[in-house]
Parts: structure tokens; sequence; C-alpha cells
């Protein structure tokens, strides 16, 4: 029985579940904007390959894909390239296996954070944003 009113509000908990997965991303995003020039210099430091384009790259997938996701626009699609970009991250920069100390720890729950949020992009995709969306108008 409990199961049948949790049932009920599925599109409502898809919407909840939808903006604190994406919180991340677009705080992360807006200061990646923000502060470009930091941006670009940290793309820069973890070797990341053409620093200024993956400075955009990251903008735009964090930021652009993030409210979009929110939102419910394109949700699927978008869900199952930011799991992709997200994998890109984790071993970009949270490449834990060559670093000591601190960061070797540091960087593993970095990388592990974001295979776990790959999971929940991927339950994004599969069950698609609920009626709370612009998909779904």
């Amino acid at each position: 029985m409990r199961y049948l009113s949790l049932e009920q509000r599925n599109d409502s908990l898809l919407l909840v579940a939808r903006v604190l997965l994406m919180i991340l991303f677009v705080l992360f995003g807006w200061q990646k904007l923000t502060g470009f020039s930091g941006t670009v210099a940290y793309m820069t430091s973890t070797g990341a390959p053409a620093p200024t384009v993956s400075a955009i790259i990251a903008v735009v997938m964090e930021l652009v894909v993030g409210i979009a996701i929110v939102v419910g626009f394109f949700t699927r699609p978008l869900a199952l390239l930011l799991a992709l970009y997200t994998i890109g991250t984790a071993l970009i920069g949270h490449h834990y296996w060559t670093m000591q100390g601190m960061e070797r720890y540091a960087n593993t729950i970095n990388f592990y954070k974001n295979i776990s949020i790959v999971g929940g992009l991927i339950l994004l995709f599969i069950t698609g944003p609920g009626k709370y969306s612009l998909d779904r108008r």
C-alpha cells in the first residue's frame, strides 16, 4: 500500500531528483563561467586537452545542460551525454591512481562521487523526466 502512495507522487519525486542531481553541475558551471580564466588555468593544471576549449565545454555541459535537465528539456539524451562527460571528468580531473597521501584520498572520493552521479544520470535516462518537464508538453 505504501508503494502505491509513492507511485502517485513519482512525477513530483522525479522533479525533485532532477533538481538535486543538477545542483552540483549548475553551481560549479556558474563558477566556471564567472571565473573563466581560473577555469582555464585549472584545465591546464589537470592536463586537459586544449584548456580553453575544455573550459568552454565544461561551462556548457555543467551550466547549460544542467539547467536544461532541471527544466526537463531533452532530458534523456542530455542525461546520457552528461553521464559520458562525467566519466571523462572523473578520468581527467580525478586520476587518484597517480597521487599520494591526502591528494589521493580527496581525488578518490571525487572520482567515485562522479561514478555515483553517472548512476543517477543513467537512471534519469531510463525513467525520463516525468510529467513536470518541458519534454512532456
